[in-house]
């Protein structure tokens, strides 16, 4: 509903979302009560922003009052407090869309993973970045009265709530622009309303942002004596009590840790420390700040499809933009930071940053700063770890998407392999080549849909006898990984369920020369089979990659594997579907006895059940499950009679 349609006090519901995570939030970060404070401050100082950069094409924005602040005001009688801007402010549409829904994708899902555990969904719900709505977590009742800059004085906004089920919006008068947030203390929060409290939390959240944040200047009585409540009386005059200074603007060795991790707490609306960052000002050809961050939890959305990820853009200290994307590649959008560049124009836009020279030569040189980070931080083998954990299957994105920086990406990654056959990927390409034996020159590797299913591969038989180690790819990237990473280090990658087994210089020529005499005798055989089974297969062969296994599918050297045709299917993709050859052990019991099976039936019925059953074992689906079960449990009432 817009301002023209009504001027009369609405009455509207809270979105289900919102309700219900509002609940979940004065509950779960109940002891962590004054990021509120942060979080009000931290809009203002955005609202400021937006205004900064809108003003710059249209200055009549600014009412000729330029100069940008946030006011802290409290009243212990009243038992309120106060977080008033100048700066953008909001129409009666966006009060509604703001203050009334948590407007992002995925927030039904987000709200399914919390646990019940208030430790657990602290963490979560602080990564979900709760803003606006974290003031409910001191307060029974809150006030909005808010007017955007430009709007006549007489379409203010008036919103309020009980943070329980509604809340009312009203028209109302306002002659100063922008927004004030007026809290209702809950009586056991009162202890907000004190100056000394409010300076000290001011200045342990809030020092990096560039808006001063101004109070009341305290007089004090007495002079070596402790200073207590009663002796501090309030004057007529402000001053602002925090640095108010872009802090990356600021040399490195004058920034704390503390404050670098508050500004990214800023940044990213997250409530955890990051596990790293980097601060780097660039002069010469080139010249930008650069101060770039690694979460340690990844954010709610990060897989949501088209949700925007990115750098906050500054140009010449000015905001420009929020979520720049054009600085990184889509494999590194978890990264958070800003960007500060003197010399781009103020008035660049999304459309321009996507064709400008100064633009890719700033991507490229941020793109090695974040590896080489990642780099300093994989010297951490616990924080690594915990990266991992997070944000592993996004830079497995990387090499397809990032061919110049293919090499320091594979570093990077990490998988799960035989040498210790557990589900942590915690293996490096480096390590793996560390352990080749003589004559090794390829990586090995078998991809599934489930880590068991790869561990449990018969196609890795010959390889745990000859202790080749071979990595255990079964996240759903990995197909698209291993179709772009062709080589590492000048080792080239091999499926071990591709192609002819073929192992160089680590095979034994007595068994390669034995294996050949075995298929020229099995010949008829594998012929037989072929006509059974028809146009189900490509071809049918003897292998010696099985040891104890009947039988196995593999791919042709050049076909898609069936885990990537289901990958391009579930995307909704068409692909012409590769049929399987079917490698027999010839060794094995149940192919000795199906080679010299008389019947005719009952050699049909076993090949076909070879067949299923070597698909069934790579998580394959079969087309016709009921003739498999038939087939099978006629072959177990022959056994039982």
């Amino acid at each position: 509903m817009s301002v023209s349609d009504t001027r009369e006090k609405q009455t509207l519901g809270f979105q289900a979302e919102t309700k219900q995570l509002l609940h979940l939030m004065v509950h779960s970060l109940y002891s962590n009560k004054e990021i509120f404070l942060r979080e009000l401050i931290s809009n203002a100082s955005d609202a400021a922003d937006k205004l900064r950069f809108v003003a710059l094409s249209n200055p009549e924005l600014y009412e000729n009052d330029s100069d940008l602040k946030v006011w802290i005001e409290f009243n212990s009688e009243a038992r309120t407090l106060t977080i008033r801007d100048n700066g953008i402010g909001m129409t009666r549409d966006e009060v509604i869309k703001n203050l009334g829904t948590i407007a992002r994708s995925g927030t039904a899902e987000f709200i399914k993973t919390l646990t019940g555990d208030t430790a657990k969904d602290s963490k979560l719900i602080g990564q979900f970045g709760v803003g606006f709505y974290s003031a409910f977590i001191v307060a029974d009742k809150i006030v909005v009265r808010t007017r955007k800059a430009g709007v006549p004085v007489d379409q203010g906004v008036m919103w309020s709530s009980n943070g329980e089920g509604e809340f009312d919006v009203e028209t109302i008068t306002k002659e100063q622009r922008g927004t004030d947030v007026e809290l209702h203390l809950k009586e056991e929060d009162k202890d907000f309303l004190n100056d000394w409290r409010l300076r000290n939390i001011i200045s342990k959240y809030s020092d990096h942002i560039t808006l001063p944040v101004m109070m009341d200047k305290i007089k004090t009585v007495g002079h070596d004596e402790e200073v207590t409540e009663t002796e501090v009386t309030v004057v007529p005059e402000q001053e602002a009590v925090n640095r108010a200074t872009a802090l990356w603007t600021l040399p490195k060795q004058d920034i704390s840790d503390e404050q670098y991790i508050e500004l990214y707490k800023h940044l990213a609306h997250d409530f955890e420390a990051p596990l790293i960052w980097v601060h780097n000002k660039v002069e010469g050809k080139l010249e930008y700040i650069s101060l770039l961050y690694i979460p340690a939890r990844a954010p709610f959305d990060l897989w949501t499809p088209g949700k925007q990820h990115g750098l906050k853009l500054y140009v010449q200290r000015v905001f420009i933009m929020d979520d720049s994307e054009q600085f990184l590649p889509h494999y590194l959008r978890f990264v958070r930071g800003i960007i500060d560049s003197n010399d781009l124009p103020l008035n660049i836009s999304r459309e321009i940053l996507q064709s400008n020279k100064v633009i890719d030569s700033m991507r490229n040189a941020i793109i090695k700063r974040v590896l080489s980070m990642l780099e300093d931080l994989a010297q951490d083998e616990e924080k690594y770890k915990k990266f991992w954990q997070q944000f592993g299957q996004v830079m497995k994105e990387g090499p397809a998407e990032d061919f110049a920086n293919q090499q320091q990406i594979a570093k990077l990654l990490r998988f799960a392999s035989t040498h210790s056959d557990t589900t942590e990927q915690n293996v490096t390409l480096d390590a793996y080549i560390s352990r080749m034996p003589a004559g090794q020159d390829k990586i090995y590797y078998m991809a599934a849909d489930t880590f068991n299913t790869a561990k449990n591969s018969p196609h890795l038989e010959i390889f745990r006898k000859k202790n080749i180690e071979v990595l255990l790819l079964s996240d759903r990237v990995d197909e698209w990984l291993m179709s772009h990473l062709s080589e590492y280090n000048d080792k080239k990658f091999q499926s071990v369920a591709k192609g002819g087994l073929e192992l160089g210089t680590l095979d034994d020529k007595e068994e390669v020369s034995h294996q050949e005499q075995v298929a020229e005798e099995f010949k008829p055989f594998v012929e037989k089979v072929k006509n059974v089974l028809g146009d189900k297969v490509k071809e049918v062969r003897i292998t010696r990659r099985l040891t104890t296994s009947p039988a196995c599918i593999v791919s042709g050297e050049h076909d898609m594997t069936p885990q990537m045709e289901r990958l391009m299917q579930a995307a909704g993709q068409q692909v012409p579907h590769s049929k399987p050859i079917l490698e027999l052990n010839p060794d094995h019991v149940i192919v000795k006895k199906l080679r010299d099976e008389p019947e005719p039936t009952r050699f049909e019925d076993w090949a076909h059940i070879l067949l299923d059953q070597a698909l069934l074992s790579e998580g394959g689906q079969l087309e016709d499950p009921a003739a498999f079960v038939n087939r099978f449990n006629k072959m177990l009432l022959e056994l039982v009679q």
